[in-house]
């Protein structure tokens, strides 16, 4: 059986002593944390092993000695390895360390049934018996040290990430994961540095000095106040939100359509998660709620640049400027095309008839929208001017209302689109229907599905000539249609494109992104072993060295869960949809939330 002692590397030129840690349970394998200098007071010791225990809330002893010879100390080997009999083990660690050389001796002291210490050597030769008895003898005694970082080791997570508490008996936790957890957990261990003024003198990752931050602490101190005041704020809003006239009909449906409310909303949720008392639950909820406040920070930043250029040179003015003429010139450019329709488009023959009524109807009301933007052209600056100010909770409500602001500027293209698409819908679905009927078939409600029916011939007659005018008048509404919904995608794939910066700036994980590419070995996907020292009469000895988890991967764990503004259906169900005749809309939709 092999023995892993996993050995920081903090320690290897630490003074002698005694080493604390913890063996891991399943496995023939121990983590040192920590050297205990030499002199100590062996009760003072057991003292604060225990104290540390009860602290860190997980299994802590003392697993043996160490030694590194020094001038004055020649029976310090000795001394330390007759301390096995005042710390009862069973199975007690004497490492020793040569000057010179890089790797180390390991001995392993165990006990019998009676409590007399028996010395395990690293080689033993047997006398006698055969080659395969030999060399599963050896086998037994073979010591491996695995070196580590404890400060990585200390600040890492290994992935996946467990967010429940796994059963020991279905799910055992592996070897590597309880190495780190048992590192983790013994934070309270490497609060003792050299400026301590106790009896008891450590070497660990911290024992140089505690590393902390002012900007860190006093962050800390601050966040109490400040969360306290934005859950104030924030109740005081869900009050005015839960107010009775926000929940009548029209408002609630104007709200559940517009992306300013929707975002107003998802922003809102935000804020009550970060102001909550409750500490993070895990990794995975720390990492997302600091992702919430630097997407937060970023949006603030992103839209306070955008006020920056809005209000600096009177840009706005120049777009209100711009607005009314550029909404006339595309009012002119739907007139020419509608003319293009009433004639003879590509040289097709249409129903004149039907081509006039289409024609002169979205006509007129290409002029009531001419009108209606001239009637509002003298408030445009003003709506720019107050609607740039929401800037200033960030780039995502600017372009939420940039989105709402297209949305009502195209109505008359939705218009267009919806008249065209229901009268064409209307004529696929009857032709289809009529369809069924030269068949003697027709579609069942109650059931769903296409049953056989007998028809009379009055029936058959009428359904022929139903058909023939459908089908003679159909494509001159397909022509119509296809010109509209050309439009609306337009329109539609313009929102879409601002919803996806939205939804890419909420829910990008810019923190634990930058956690990867700054400090990698913070978000750990596995570890991978080199070969250190490999001297004659030592135990091997690797490095571990952890191998930080893939950005895509980080992305994919850590993103924020946001509203959903790709598209539900597939490309196969649009473009059924589109041939259809059924209405398609934008890529917002509040109810669906993406994890």
């Amino acid at each position: 059986m092999v023995l892993k002692v996993f050995f920081p590397q903090c320690c290897n030129r630490a003074d002698s002593g005694l080493l604390v840690g913890r063996w891991i349970s399943g496995h023939d394998s121990a983590v040192v944390l920590a050297v205990i200098h030499y002199p100590f007071i062996p009760g003072q010791v057991k003292q604060y092993v225990q104290q540390m225990k009860d602290q860190s809330g997980g299994e802590l002893s003392v697993l043996g000695s160490w030694s590194l010879p020094k001038d004055g100390q020649e029976g310090m080997e000795s001394f330390l390895r007759d301390l096995s009999t005042i710390f009862p083990q069973e199975r007690w660690l004497q490492i020793n360390r040569e000057l010179g050389k890089t790797g180390f001796t390991c001995q392993v002291l165990q006990r019998d049934q009676n409590g007399k210490v028996i010395q395990r050597e690293m080689k033993k030769k047997v006398e006698g018996g055969d080659e395969e008895e030999q060399e599963e003898q050896e086998e037994e005694e073979k010591v491996i040290f695995v070196h580590y970082e404890q400060k990585k080791v200390m600040f890492s997570q290994l992935h996946p990430v467990e967010n429940g508490v796994p059963d020991p008996k279905t799910d055992p936790p592996s070897e590597l994961r309880q190495m780190f957890q048992s590192v983790a957990g013994s934070a309270p261990l490497f609060f003792l540095d050299r400026y301590d003024d106790g009896p008891l003198k450590s070497t660990h990752w911290q024992s140089d000095g505690r590393e902390a931050s002012i900007l860190v602490e006093l962050l800390k101190q601050a966040s109490v106040p400040l969360c306290m005041l934005l859950s104030w704020l924030l109740s005081i809003w869900t009050w005015i939100s839960n107010a009775r006239i926000f929940s009548l009909f029209p408002l609630r449906f104007l709200s559940s359509k517009l992306s300013t409310c929707v975002q107003l909303s998802y922003r809102t949720e935000h804020m009550r998660t970060l102001s909550s008392a409750k500490p993070a639950a895990g990794h995975t909820h720390f990492i997302r709620k600091a992702n919430m406040v630097v997407s937060f920070l970023v949006d603030v930043s992103l839209g306070m640049l955008l006020m920056w250029w809005l209000y600096r040179d009177d840009h706005i003015s120049m777009l209100a400027n711009t607005l009314v003429p550029a909404a006339d010139h595309v009012a002119k450019e739907l007139e020419e095309l509608l003319q293009w329709l009433m004639g003879a488009p590509a040289g097709l023959k249409m129903n004149r008839a039907l081509d006039q009524v289409l024609g002169r109807f979205f006509l007129y009301h290409i002029h009531l929208w001419i009108s209606y933007i001239h009637l509002m052209s003298p408030f445009i600056e003003g709506i720019l001017w107050y609607g740039g100010l929401s800037a200033c909770f960030g780039l995502t409500f600017a372009l939420s209302l940039l989105s709402d602001m297209v949305a009502l500027l195209t109505f008359h293209i939705y218009c267009f689109y919806v008249y065209g698409a229901r009268l064409y819908c209307l004529k696929i679905y009857g032709l289809a229907s009529l369809w069924r009927l030269f068949r003697g078939k027709k579609w069942n409600v109650l059931r769903q599905r296409v049953d056989s029916c007998s028809y009379d011939l009055d029936q058959l007659f009428i359904g022929t000539l139903l058909f023939t005018v459908l089908l003679f008048l159909l494509p001159t509404t397909a022509l119509y249609y296809l010109v509209f919904t050309l439009l609306r995608l337009v329109v539609v794939l313009f929102q879409g494109v601002i919803h996806l910066s939205v939804d890419f700036i909420n829910s990008f994980p810019l923190f634990a992104v930058g956690l990867r590419l700054t400090r990698s070995h913070r978000l750990a996907e596995g570890v991978k072993f080199r070969v250190l020292c490999e001297e004659p009469g030592t135990a091997l000895h690797l490095l571990m060295e952890i191998n930080p988890l893939k950005c895509s991967t980080v992305v994919q764990n850590y993103r924020t869960p946001t509203y959903s503004c790709y598209p539900k259906d597939s490309w196969a169900a649009l473009i059924k949809k589109l041939f259809v005749g059924e209405l398609i809309y934008p890529w917002r939709h509040k109810t669906t939330k993406m994890d």
